[in-house]
């Protein structure tokens, strides 16, 4: 079945989604993470993917829960992440997912407010944040653990281990409950670095939709490798590096840990990278001390490496002409940019980033050694993806364009403003913020401000309430202030204050 068979329309829901995939591509790898006992990567194809999902519906189906309920998962990337979303959505189960490195006091508060009747987690250190949760979650009926407990006085009664949880519901009988597009998927909640966190409600229709119209950005297939590290309670991950790969049958690879990124990255050698800014910032900083110790011919090497590979990059996009400096760009990129290309696995064709802008220095000297970087922009709230660079239109310093699909307009003050069927259906039991952030008209108020090109790239300019204003009237965006703080290696971090 061609990739494009696997559409909105035909699928309807995200299950349909998956069960489409696995109807197409049974025997193709799905997904692969690392067996620490074993100390090997292993892979699940589709079909087995399949499996592991039923033996969890009926698991989900013996709790006694019915279409419309919560259930939360606070694990670390892993195929067992999929396999319970995948479950929980068939059965018409909402999912709400939870950072696994959350505080007790956050988690609580997110599972008591969506009202979750059950919570799948890793185990582990989580078990000593497990007694504070319950207490502050008195919705919670089921805790499910992947890992049993160190020792008994751990758990409460409530808890059980994935094992035992499966194996007993062993031969229950599976529902096949009549699901909707508009059905709610999923409740994600925000940051709330403005308060407490907001649930965003997604439905299937919502989330399928951002999909689809991402993958219409880029070409991918079943020969593309997705390495997985962005956390997937993250809609940026869940989107680019889940749901979109299933659409294009493309493989998942999971990432032990981001102190493993630089090793995983050479064993799984990706084709395709959902990233965020600090990755290539802190590879950037290591590239610089490393020239820093060869010496200023080294540096003056990498300089023009990148500045001549730019000014390639700039004539392939056709924006500058060719020029004779451009002869050189043969041996540079044998001397210096194979190099850098191979710390990222040597095959990568496509590197999304997104959450915040990536220094123009980093971006352009990454972009000119050869490393596909396409800026992208979204917030949970739209789906989340609004609008990315495409490799035939790429300007590293803009958003993009806005997907297809997705409606953009620049609203009051410079305001971006997006319409969508990726938009939120509002924020859970929240009508004043849903009203607040959705107009009558149906576009989606995202709080920043953007202009648009003579090429028609977006691009972020600030968010309204962090504009400073001086004492002449000049009004002053922080985040160009903070990203050349941020490029001196002795800052970790910068947050400019007016």
């Amino acid at each position: 079945m061609p990739v494009a068979a696997i559409t909105p329309d035909r699928v309807q829901t995200l299950p349909g989604l998956f069960r489409a995939r696995v109807a197409a591509t049974p025997d193709a790898p799905a997904y692969r993470q690392f067996d620490a006992a074993a100390d090997a990567w292993t892979s699940l194809s589709w079909a087995e993917v399949a499996r592991e999902v039923a033996r969890w519906q009926a698991a989900l189906t013996q709790e006694g829960l019915v279409p419309g309920d919560r259930v939360a998962v606070m694990l670390k990337n892993c195929v067992e992440w999929v396999i319970f979303d995948q479950a929980a959505l068939g059965l018409g189960l909402t999912t709400v997912p939870l950072y696994p490195d959350d505080r007790p006091v956050n988690a609580a508060w997110i599972i008591g407010h969506a009202g979750a009747r059950l919570l799948l987690m890793e185990g582990r250190f989580q078990n000593r944040k497990l007694a504070e949760i319950l207490a502050r979650a008195p919705s919670l009926t089921r805790v499910v653990s992947l890992l049993p407990p160190e020792s008994p006085a751990d758990w409460s009664a409530q808890c059980v281990s994935a094992d035992d949880w499966l194996r007993r519901a062993a031969g229950t009988p599976v529902p096949a409950p009549r699901l909707a597009p508009d059905m709610p998927a999923s409740i994600v909640y925000t940051s709330g670095t403005t308060g407490r966190p907001k649930g965003v409600m997604l439905s299937h229709a919502n989330m399928l939709w951002n999909a689809w119209y991402s993958s219409r950005c880029v070409a991918l297939g079943a020969d593309d490798v997705f390495l997985s590290f962005l956390p997937l309670s993250h809609m940026f991950e869940r989107i680019g590096g889940y749901y979109l790969p299933m659409l294009a049958g493309s493989e998942v690879v999971f990432a032990r840990s981001i102190n493993l990124l630089a090793q995983d990255l050479l064993a799984v050698r990706p084709t395709v990278l959902i990233s965020v800014p600090r990755i290539y910032e802190r590879m950037y900083a290591r590239i610089r001390d490393a020239l820093a110790k060869k010496g200023r011919a080294a540096q003056a090497l990498f300089g023009l490496a990148a500045a001549i590979g730019w000014q390639r990059f700039e004539r392939d996009q056709g924006r500058a002409p060719w020029h004779p400096r451009l002869l050189a760009w043969p041996l540079l990129k044998k001397l210096v940019a194979d190099s850098v290309r191979q710390r990222l696995g040597g095959r990568l064709r496509c590197a999304v980033w997104g959450g915040a802008a990536l220094p123009p220095e980093i971006a352009r000297a990454f972009t000119g050694l050869g490393v596909p970087l396409l800026q992208g922009y979204g917030l949970t709230e739209a789906g989340p993806v609004v609008a990315v660079n495409r490799p035939d239109s790429n300007i590293p310093e803009s958003i993009g364009k806005p997907l297809p699909g997705v409606e953009p307009r620049i609203g009051e003050h410079d305001e971006l403003l997006t319409r969508s069927r990726c938009v939120m259906r509002g924020y859970w039991d929240d009508p004043a913020a849903s009203a607040a952030a959705i107009d009558g008209a149906g576009w989606l108020h995202t709080g920043d401000q953007a202009r648009v090109d003579a090429r028609g790239h977006f691009h972020i300019t600030g968010r309204i309430k962090d504009i400073i204003v001086l004492n002449n009237g000049e009004k002053v965006p922080p985040d160009d202030m903070q990203a050349a703080i941020s490029l001196d290696p002795l800052f970790e971090q910068a947050l400019v204050v007016g």
